[in-house]
């Protein structure tokens, strides 16, 4: 709703502008120079116009761009490795937007809840809860396999009729 407001106020004044000038141009010119004022005015009006529309949409593109590469930096710059001193060790959504996180810090546990205006401890383990994360990569390992052939089936069904 904002952005439309912003845009019929950015088009109402970009529209009056010629026509403060050529009423301008017409109150101060006489009668038969008038018609030749308001056509220069507008002209150079109707340039600036069009200048400061094609700077505007230069600045537009430069953000997109940039905010861009900033995205392609960042998934690009090395991510965590496992001899990090801080690890998530698991996390568990609760809604659409609060989770619990478990993290490790050096070799203490922490269970933590995220929610969008807070982080909070609710509870630091006195024994780490054992994680197995190769279970974890197996069973993705295992999916991707199945899905891999169930592709397969489909393809080879599809081709024979």
């Amino acid at each position: 709703m904002k952005k439309r407001n912003w845009l019929l106020v950015l088009l109402s004044t970009v529209a009056a502008v010629p026509l403060a000038y050529a009423e301008e141009a017409a109150s101060t010119a006489v009668a038969p120079v008038a018609g030749m004022v308001r056509a220069t005015s507008t002209t150079d009006v109707g340039g600036q116009i069009v200048q400061l529309l094609l700077g505007l949409l230069l600045v537009i593109g430069l953000i997109f761009i940039l905010a861009w590469l900033a995205r392609r930096l960042q998934q690009q710059l090395p991510s965590g490795s496992r001899d990090d001193v801080i690890q998530l060790l698991a996390t568990r959504p609760l809604g659409q937007r609060e989770r619990l996180l478990l993290v490790q810090v050096g070799s203490e546990q922490v269970l933590l809840g995220l929610t969008p205006g807070s982080i909070k401890t609710l509870h630091v383990m006195q024994e780490p809860v054992a994680t197995d994360s190769k279970k974890d990569t197996q069973s993705v390992g295992e999916f991707a396999k199945r899905l891999k052939q169930v592709l397969r089936q489909t393809d080879s069904q599809d081709k024979e009729s």
